[in-house]
């Protein structure tokens, strides 16, 4: 049955706080702090877990291996020789936020009748720019039927190109033909637009989209200036939903007129900038939470704790509910260690609509399966890293075999590997 997929990542035993992401406010307030890897690993667990029981379809994805040592390689040295900046951006935990991972299109608005997923390159951020060569390979394997899909290696440089983040889809139904929004930024102001429209017409070429199916929207240069480095930190669509907020686009009339065109029975829910500020939504990730239609048919948001921490957010969230407002339940969470380094619940996740059936077991959780990563997170994973415990080899050998623990359990041996 044709249906979303939520793909989480699964946290590294790497995760810290070394602040690489220029832009993300939550990662630059908490630059040098002691982060918690067995807690960010098991949060997101649960929150996994969670969905499972609400009926919605869940998958993951392994960290990748860390320290990257063929990365560093390539650049002529190793952890060993490396400087201290080199190190930190060789052990990022930074695909956990599976959002980044690629851009995809279901097989209904694809020319082929298959779904179409194109990796990310990422290349703005370097801690980031070398996760696409295992990115490519897990999505290689987990949806390696050919009949139903295809996988697409990046959109080479320098066309910027940061994924789902970026993308937003319209339709009646998840399994119905829908409209393709593509959101992308322009350089200038304090910090680097990352995802250019180049990439993104590039991608709907690659995917056989309908041009009469697409839309491509600039990102306002205030969302981005005030830290919105992505999209979906200012909007998130479901189904004939759209949640967004009044300063998230540069032309927001022109962007709403053709959504309505091509999606008459559109739901545009505005969040006004005078009930919640830029700064607050986010401070919360109020639009960086996982806006999801339930077995019921009803619309819910999944969200983190810091938007019911935040009056003026939960104030508006809480009158939307009571209202007639297509949003009708609210499940938080604690993902306090992801938001620390700039991602919510949206981040962890990449949407893939398609047959559960036709992609591969090992990828799809099951409550069984969550037991088990569980296990071996409480058993391999650092408690505590500093910053100053990037240099340490002990560190690196620590979250090597706990990812060869995790790839065992699961069965992917096929990911436990050096290189790509």
């Amino acid at each position: 049955m044709i249906t979303e997929i939520n793909f989480d990542g699964i946290v590294g035993p790497s995760h810290n706080y070394a602040g690489l992401s220029l832009g993300n406010l939550a990662s630059a307030k908490n630059l040098g702090k002691v982060s918690r890897p067995r807690d960010a690993a098991l949060q997101g667990l649960a929150k996994m877990r969670a969905n499972l029981e609400l009926g919605l379809a869940q998958g993951f994805f392994v960290p990748q291996r860390r320290p990257d040592e063929a990365w560093l390689a390539r650049l002529g040295t190793s952890m060993e020789a490396a400087s201290q900046a080199l190190r930190a951006n060789a052990m990022s935990a930074s695909p956990m936020w599976a959002a980044n991972a690629a851009t995809v299109s279901p097989a209904a608005d694809c020319a082929d009748a298959r779904c179409h997923l194109t990796v990310a390159n990422l290349v703005t951020m370097p801690h980031r720019s070398h996760e696409w060569h295992e990115t490519l390979a897990q999505l290689s394997l987990a949806f390696a039927d050919e009949a139903h899909f295809a996988v697409h290696p990046p959109v080479p440089p320098p066309f910027g190109d940061e994924g789902a983040a970026n993308h937003m889809r319209l339709c009646l139904s998840h399994a119905e033909p829908g409209v393709e929004v593509f959101v992308y930024g322009e350089t200038g102001g304090p910090f680097p637009a990352r995802q250019h429209r180049e990439a993104f017409e590039a991608i709907a070429r690659i995917h056989g989209l309908d041009p009469a199916r697409t839309v491509f929207a600039q990102q306002s240069a205030e969302a981005i200036a005030a830290g919105a480095f992505h999209n979906d930190v200012v909007a998130v669509a479901n189904e004939r939903v759209l949640l967004t907020h009044e300063l998230a686009f540069a032309e927001r009339e022109a962007v709403y007129a053709q959504l309505r065109e091509k999606v008459p029975e559109i739901e545009i829910v505005e969040v006004p900038a005078s009930a919640v500020s830029l700064s607050d939504a986010i401070a919360s990730y109020l639009f960086n939470a996982q806006l999801v239609t339930l077995p019921s048919g009803e619309t819910a948001l999944v969200l983190p704790g810091e938007a019911r921490e935040t009056p003026a957010v939960w104030d508006w969230l809480e009158a939307h509910v009571a209202g007639n407002g297509p949003i009708r339940q609210l499940f938080v969470h604690d993902l306090r260690e992801s938001m620390a380094n700039g991602g919510g619940p949206a981040c962890l996740r990449l949407r893939v609509v398609a047959d559960p059936a036709h992609v591969d077991p090992r990828f799809i959780a099951t409550p069984e399966k969550l037991d088990a990563i569980e296990a071996v997170v409480r058993a391999y994973w650092p408690e505590e890293i500093a910053v100053e415990d990037l240099g340490d080899p002990d560190l690196w050998r620590r979250c090597i075999e706990a990812r060869t623990a995790l790839c065992a359990v699961l069965g992917l041996h096929e990911l436990d590997r050096e290189s790509f």
